[in-house]
């Protein structure tokens, strides 16, 4: 295998080109994915850095993990996320967060209204979207974000970027 495909710039594994290296398939053109597309497979990378982030923090029970991670993954709190980083979005990533909220889902979450599900659709169309461009720093620049402005539990410990950490970024662009 390519070493370009084994480790990104962060020196982490790039698994999107990893697992489509491994089972190969004919490219498309993202933009023709349907919002629910997209959502779908936001919806796993959201739930993938959630479940990382909770289970680094420590071994714990599995039901304890489960429960802890049902709060940060439920609709109203996604759409909480996904609202608090509107502003801080690109043009092209909020005709991407549009396209996901102006979906027209077939059913919602019973424990959600209808707008929150909406919402929540709209940040893991972005999630998938990101994803697929493999923008995965952006993607955690925008949750990051979104957890340190909503997160009332105060248990993903987002760290914020320190000025010292911004400058040093800025100097390399």
């Amino acid at each position: 295998m390519e070493e370009s495909l084994r480790k990104d710039n962060l020196g982490y594994e790039n698994l999107r080109k990893l697992i489509l290296t491994e089972f190969p398939h004919e490219e498309i053109d993202i933009r023709t994915y349907s919002p629910a597309a997209l959502a779908f497979l936001g919806d796993a990378v959201y739930s993938l850095v959630i479940r990382t982030i909770l289970v680094s923090k420590g071994n714990r029970q599995v039901e304890k993990l489960h429960n802890e991670t049902t709060y940060y993954v439920r609709a109203e709190q996604q759409a909480e996320i996904g609202k608090a980083v509107y502003d801080l979005m690109t043009d092209e990533e909020k005709k991407v967060y549009r396209r996901g909220r102006n979906s027209n889902p077939y059913h919602h979450a019973k424990s959600s209204t209808m707008e929150e599900y909406l919402q929540a659709t709209a940040l893991e169309a972005l999630c998938g979207y990101l994803y697929l461009q493999d923008r995965t720093e952006r993607l955690m620049e925008l949750l990051r974000e979104g957890v340190s402005r909503t997160d009332r539990k105060g248990r993903l410990g987002a760290r914020r970027p320190d000025r010292e950490e911004t400058a040093e970024v800025d100097d390399y662009e």
